[in-house]
């Protein structure tokens, strides 16, 4: 793969993932996620939900459209940088912002609303990729790819040994074709921690094989933790409810496309494996 085509590979990502989430805002649907963001930032007392709502879809249709249109006219990524920064980094800060964890497992790390915020971090070495790929070595933007991805995998991984996400993965796995027989073979709990294993295992081989340059095992890394967010993808067309003839995808259709994020993060990393191949 080249460097063109991965870099049309994570703009076309972002175009399909930031285009569905902003018509969903824009139909005012999902507004309790939006609320939930700049409430943090008492700006609900400021502007109607509504309002709000939509004015957050339109700025993603616009970072959508940039995507697009920066493969015409590169004077406009440090304009895309710009949105995909403020997409990114203004839903992390409320991080800081206690109700994002568990209580009742502790609080930090027990992450709670907060599984769908740290997603968000998958866009600032995106960011940086499409803005400043000449200037920053493929090697630096392989590692800042690989962390959100790490991130994801061990943070959400390491939940799926508590029985209240192997509780909540339930419905999402039973519905499944690819998954399902997990339950036929373990109980709840098991089913759940056989995929946490493989998050952490293939996160670890991930960090290894960029560690070590290796190309072998870095195939082996990105195809199996890649097959975990194209996995998620499915949930959209098998899982009850993700999608809403009203808001055009619901909460759960928001948590599951942001993992096109990830993708692009693993495309730009096997693009620096290919090339240290070749070198």
């Amino acid at each position: 793969m080249t460097y063109s085509n991965t870099n049309l590979t994570v703009r076309a990502l972002l175009i399909v993932s930031l285009l569905t989430i902003g018509l969903s805002f824009l139909m005012t649907g999902n507004s309790a996620k939006v609320n939930a963001i700049w409430s943090f930032y008492s700006l609900n007392n400021q502007l109607e939900l509504d309002l709000m709502t939509q004015l957050t879809g339109a700025f993603l249709i616009v970072a959508s459209a940039l995507s697009v249109m920066v493969g015409l006219n590169k004077q406009l990524k440090p304009l895309l940088v710009f949105f995909l920064l403020c997409i990114a980094i203004v839903p992390l800060i409320t991080l800081i912002d206690g109700s994002r964890w568990i209580a009742n497992l502790g609080g930090f790390p027990a992450i709670g609303s907060g599984q769908g915020i740290i997603k968000y971090a998958a866009l600032i070495p995106l960011a940086l990729f499409i803005g400043q790929y000449k200037k920053v070595s493929l090697k630096t933007h392989a590692w800042l790819n690989m962390l959100p991805v790490v991130l994801v995998l061990f943070w959400i991984g390491g939940m799926k040994f508590t029985l209240l996400e192997a509780q909540g993965i339930e419905s999402l796995v039973a519905t499944s074709p690819f998954m399902s027989w997990l339950y036929d073979v373990f109980s709840l709990q098991m089913a759940s921690n056989v995929i946490g294993v493989y998050d952490l295992f293939f996160a670890c081989l991930l960090m290894y094989a960029v560690y070590k340059k290796s190309f072998g095992l870095g195939v082996i890394a990105i195809v199996a933790c890649g097959a975990v967010f194209v996995m998620t993808q499915t949930f959209l067309f098998t899982a009850d409810g993700a999608f809403s003839s009203e808001t055009l995808i619901t909460g759960l259709g928001l948590f599951v496309i942001k993992d096109l994020w990830f993708i692009a993060n693993l495309a730009i990393i096997g693009l620096y494996l290919q090339e240290n191949k070749k070198g």
